[in-house]
């Protein structure tokens, strides 16, 4: 029996397409994101919003703080891993830029029921019903919360 040769799995044309076809798809994509062409999905009218700062305190709990009465709303104590979590990514990118933590956040609560925790001193954004209902009420009581006793 004489050895033959076995063509590829694939052949050599069906390389070069999909080759192009990936091409075509990094290509594409880069020439939206150079445009500053907006592909999101717009936000829906906020019905609620409140600036928010966030205070370590010495015990490791933080501080949620009204911006604009300067009063504490609420004292984070213990995990709350989403809590820090989302807010850690938001002070990164300030850090990142430059920027102190002193100017507020903002939370907004939207007509169609999203809440987004938006630093407009950045830009960045968390789209806090993403990470599921549960996580979202963590931050949706700061919202409405009155001053907290101490």
């Amino acid at each position: 029996m004489e050895a033959t040769l076995v063509d590829p799995v694939l052949p050599r044309r069906a390389l070069i397409a999909i080759g192009g076809v990936l091409l075509a798809t990094v290509l594409s994509v880069a020439a939206v994101r150079l445009s500053g062409t907006d592909i999101r999905t717009p936000d829906a009218p906020v019905m609620q919003m409140r600036e928010l700062r966030f205070e370590d305190r010495t015990d490791g709990s933080v501080d949620v703080i009204d911006a604009t009465t300067q009063s504490v709303i609420h004292n984070m104590t213990g995990e709350n891993g989403f809590f820090r979590g989302s807010l850690r990514g938001l002070a990164r990118e300030r850090k990142r830029n430059g920027m102190g933590s002193d100017q507020p956040f903002q939370l907004m609560g939207h007509a169609d029921g999203r809440l987004t925790l938006l630093d407009p001193t950045t830009g960045a954004r968390v789209d806090l019903g993403s990470f599921g209902p549960t996580n979202a009420a963590v931050f949706v009581r700061f919202l409405n919360d009155s001053p907290a006793r101490r």
